[in-house]
């Protein structure tokens, strides 16, 4: 059951971003930003955690859960550091999956051939 939540949760997210590019002429990068920054004012609105306990990883994977994870990492530096972390903060909480991302990006570079367009 887990894996349908997740899997429709997901999906309805990303059916509400395939209808924000289809009639909208927003830039993709922008609306991505814009998904970053939902997911940390819910979080700041105390409203995304009880969404992704219910919406498991269809919630928490894409780019709403990194502005969660986001302000997240802010929140506690601030909460046991002060002003200082807020420039920290986010770096540490999304170190490893920004890592991660980054390296695999590489090593799909090195495997794969891009076509330039």
């Amino acid at each position: 059951m887990d894996y349908l939540i997740s899997f429709l949760v997901g999906g309805a997210i990303c059916a509400v971003v395939q209808i924000v590019i289809d009639n909208t002429k927003l830039l993709p990068g922008r609306i991505m930003v814009g998904l970053v920054c939902a997911g940390a004012i819910l979080s700041f609105f105390k409203l995304y955690e009880p969404f992704a306990e219910w919406g498991r990883a269809g919630a928490t994977v894409p780019l709403m859960g990194f502005g969660h994870l986001l302000f997240k990492g802010v929140k506690e530096a601030v909460d046991t550091q002060g002003f200082i972390g807020t420039f920290y903060g986010g770096f540490e909480s999304a170190a490893v999956g920004v890592a991660a991302a980054l390296i695999i990006g590489y090593l799909a570079s090195l495997v794969f051939k891009s076509k330039m367009k």
